[in-house]
């Protein structure tokens, strides 16, 4: 098999038209190069190099294989300055989350990151889905990390909290539950309530906590995100339990509050592979999420 060792040796020599020259600008022996390309003309069959008086010069194979030499001696080149801009830190990370958080926290968390010295030349592709399929594309390599909800059943993924919303609730503006600041659990029976998708991490959360205080809404009409829950709404089609996020702030929706008795908040997590390598850009990316979120979380606690 043909080593790179070996292209090196004849494209050297090849340059040179002269093995002694060449050798001394490879530092090694005029023998050891004459042995390595023997061996390449060897494994190749052919004849690459005739002499002519103290030098040599290519035969036609070998200015055939020359031109091969040369462009696989290149791409070897720049492979090697690739990885070597990824061992410094730089590099591509592909990152997964769900709709509410891609009106401001992913982007005011990725400048900031890339604002630090060192990070300028990371770049991003960015993928918007339910956690459940995203956390398969983690799992299946498509992503390097991974921001919603918390999954109990994935022993193999590691989950970081990072952001902590209360669940609220949302009311058109000219609705009767508009003049409370917080509503009675009771007040879930009355009108109809758009959820979150059932399939959902919120969806499955939503319908837990209508589980454990007895309480029956009537579900007309479920959607994936607070985007969607929060426009019908507006058009007056039922009330919404949501984090609260930016999408809800809208001037024709009234935000109330659960009992404090009952208060609830969904916490939202970065996932990413444990045990899994990963680039040096994304462990400086989980290190960074890290330091923040918890100087944030500690920060909301005190």
């Amino acid at each position: 098999m043909i080593t790179i060792k070996q292209l090196e040796y004849f494209y050297e020599a090849a340059r040179l038209e002269h093995f002694n020259q060449a050798a001394e600008k490879l530092g090694i022996s005029e023998p050891s190069l004459s042995r390595a390309i023997n061996q390449l003309e060897a494994e190749i069959g052919l004849t690459l190099f005739e002499k002519r008086g103290r030098g040599v010069i290519l035969t036609k194979p070998g200015r055939l294989f020359l031109s091969h030499a040369g462009t696989i001696l290149q791409q070897v080149r720049n492979s090697q300055a690739r990885m070597q801009e990824l061992a410094d830190g730089a590099g591509h990370i592909d990152i997964a989350y769900v709709a509410p958080l891609a009106h401001s926290y992913i982007p005011q968390m990725i400048r900031r990151f890339q604002c630090l010295p060192g990070n300028e030349n990371v770049t991003f592709n960015f993928y918007q889905g339910l956690t459940d399929s995203n956390l398969q594309g983690l799992k299946t390599g498509k992503y390097d990390l991974v921001f919603g909800s918390f999954s109990g059943n994935e022993p193999t993924v590691c989950f970081v909290p990072v952001l902590i919303q209360e669940m609220v609730v949302i009311v058109p503006k000219n609705h009767p539950l508009a003049a409370k600041d917080t509503i009675d659990l009771q007040d879930f029976e009355k009108y109809p309530l758009i959820s979150y998708d059932r399939s959902s991490g919120l969806g499955q959360a939503s319908r837990k906590f209508f589980r454990e205080h007895d309480l029956h809404p009537a579900i007309i009409c479920e959607s994936p995100d607070e985007n969607g829950i929060t426009s019908f709404v507006a058009e007056n089609m039922g009330i919404g339990l949501v984090a609260d996020c930016d999408a809800i702030h809208r001037g024709s929706i009234r935000i109330c509050h659960l009992p404090e008795r009952v208060q609830k908040h969904h916490t939202v997590y970065m996932a990413f592979m444990s045990g899994r390598y990963q680039m040096p850009a994304v462990q400086s990316l989980i290190r960074f999420i890290r330091e923040d979120s918890a100087a944030m979380l500690a920060a909301k606690n005190q």
